[in-house]
């Protein structure tokens, strides 16, 4: 039987009813506007609530399968399902994206996960905390159109939990910071405001930083399996090892992610400009246009270091971040080329077959 979709469509009546199959995954307006609901039982919605090596898990009104890694698709998106043939399944536009270099030395691109509300970039008060990572974070969620929120887990271990917070809300104005103790019931109540009911975050962070821990307390149970960090660097080790959706017992759903060893940034100027806005305003009151901050006159960025208003190494973070997407987005444009270049080739190659043979 299908569901009657049509208080979602544009134009419907607002939906007082226990939340269906659907809103229980996530599903909402900017998805029903692009669905016919004369086709839903043929191409019915589904969200990929896992990503497998041998495919991707999908779930639905009565749906729950496996299908081939056929369309470009990643966690938290919406399929129409081909029931047919499910690699031909369409993607609906996305809310959100993230993405990054995928790791290596190739030019690809990795998708991380989408339609996803708000990202919890999860680091720890202890040797791993690292700003330029916090940095690198912020600016992908950024990018992706997402609110980001900075957690510091194992508040509990330090006497100067303070200085961790400064630091933290030093990487932008517009990133609320939460300090917890992950193993507590203390997630449940700080994150709640962001934990709504239908609404779909995410953790993110390098291992070990407790985005497991933080998971299991938001369901309320030890399903998802935690490890400790080494005791010489405070560095984690992998538990996570799939990216895959879980539903709360308040009716949010969190993806647990596995932890990144690299974070390059491609394609995230305008995430990069967010987190350091101070600077690019800074830049903006420059005498010339194309300053780079070095010995030119009339520098209000270099002023700002010089009267303490803006640190060094801050700027230094940007000009890294700046440079690597620079490179990180070019190299991708230039690979974009050559494969358009390539299929116009083939093209051409089976066309002048197809004119032999005739």
């Amino acid at each position: 039987m299908v569901r009657d979709y049509s208080a979602f469509l544009p134009g419907g009546t607002p939906n007082r009813r226990a939340p269906s199959a659907l809103e229980r995954l996530g599903w909402g307006p900017a998805f029903a506007r692009q669905i016919d609901v004369d086709t839903l039982t043929a191409t019915p919605p589904v969200r990929v609530v896992a990503v497998h090596r041998s495919g991707l898990q999908v779930a639905g009104d009565g749906i729950d399968q496996t299908i081939p890694p056929g369309p470009d698709a990643t966690v938290g998106d919406w399929l129409l399902l081909d029931r047919a043939r499910p690699k031909s399944s369409r993607v609906l536009e996305r809310k959100s994206l993230i993405k990054r270099r995928a790791p290596g030395t190739g030019s690809e691109v990795q998708l991380i996960a989408a339609n996803i509300d708000t990202v919890f970039v999860v680091t720890s008060c202890n040797a791993d905390f690292n700003v330029a990572r916090l940095e690198r974070y912020v600016a992908l969620t950024f990018e992706a159109g997402i609110d980001p929120v900075i957690v510091l887990t194992k508040a509990d271990l330090t006497d100067d939990t303070a200085s961790f917070v400064e630091a933290a809300r030093a990487v932008s104005e517009r990133v609320p910071v939460v300090a917890l103790d992950a193993r507590s019931a203390a997630p449940i109540e700080a994150l709640a405001d962001w934990c709504k009911p239908a609404r779909t975050v995410a953790f993110l962070g390098s291992s070990g930083v407790g985005k497991s821990t933080l998971t299991n307390a938001l369901l309320g149970t030890q399903a998802i399996a935690t490890q400790g960090i080494r005791e010489d660097d405070a560095k984690g080790r992998h538990t996570t090892t799939r990216r895959e959706l879980h539903g709360t017992p308040s009716g949010c759903l969190v993806l647990d992610t596995p932890g990144m060893r690299e974070v390059q940034l491609t394609d995230a100027a305008a995430g990069i400009a967010d987190v350091f806005e101070d600077i690019e305003a800074l830049a903006a009151s420059c005498r010339f246009t194309d300053c780079r901050h070095e010995t030119e006159p009339g520098c209000a960025v270099r002023s700002a270091i010089e009267d303490g208003s803006l640190d060094a190494s801050r700027l230094a973070r940007w000009r890294k971040l700046q440079a690597e997407e620079t490179f990180n987005s070019a190299t991708l444009a230039e690979r974009r080329q050559k494969d358009r270049a390539f299929g116009k080739l083939v093209r051409s190659v089976i066309k002048a077959k197809t004119d032999r043979e005739r």
